[in-house]
């Protein structure tokens, strides 16, 4: 028999402005209990979005802020979860970011339009579902040859909401 899932989601409070999210707790259990733990613990506070590419996506979630640091709530990479019906095919869906297979911690990235290469190779857990003026935002800061934002781009605090 089929639970009842519960909907979560969360705001990222940015220097932007707002981004609501769903998570896809019942696709993807492990990979949203990582980001909503993350989240509870204020993990992410303060963080900056360290990389920025026009047309593509926004990444985050390395407390260093140089894309080469971040944990998961487990201390180790946990593994992929690539569910069929989750697919980059529009702008704001959120997935783990990783440097190969079942290397998932604590960066994530935000699409910025549909990216249907990136299917079966990134775990999605989630999708923007308010906010998009912000995701606007985002996308029309500047970066530098390495992709680095030229304008500072924050996740100042986070809320957490659930919708039983």
């Amino acid at each position: 028999h089929r639970r009842d899932a519960t909907i979560m989601s969360v705001t990222l409070h940015t220097t932007q402005g707002d981004l609501k999210i769903e998570i896809y707790c019942d696709l993807v259990p492990m990979a949203s209990e990582n980001f909503l733990a993350l989240c509870a613990s204020g993990y992410y506070d303060n963080t900056l979005f360290h990389r920025n590419i026009k047309g593509f996506m926004i990444q985050g979630g390395d407390p260093t802020g140089t894309g080469k640091g971040g944990e998961s709530i487990w201390k180790t990479k946990f593994k992929d979860e690539l569910h069929p019906t989750l697919t980059h095919n529009a702008r704001g869906i959120v997935s783990f970011a990783n440097n190969g297979p079942d290397a998932n911690a604590s960066q994530f990235f935000i699409t910025y339009g549909k990216h249907m290469h990136l299917n079966n190779a990134y775990t999605i857990f989630g999708k923007v579902i308010h906010g998009f003026d912000t995701l606007d935002a985002m996308e029309r800061v500047p970066a530098d040859a390495k992709d680095v934002p030229l304008k500072e781009i924050k996740i100042n605090n986070i809320t957490i909401h659930a919708n039983p």
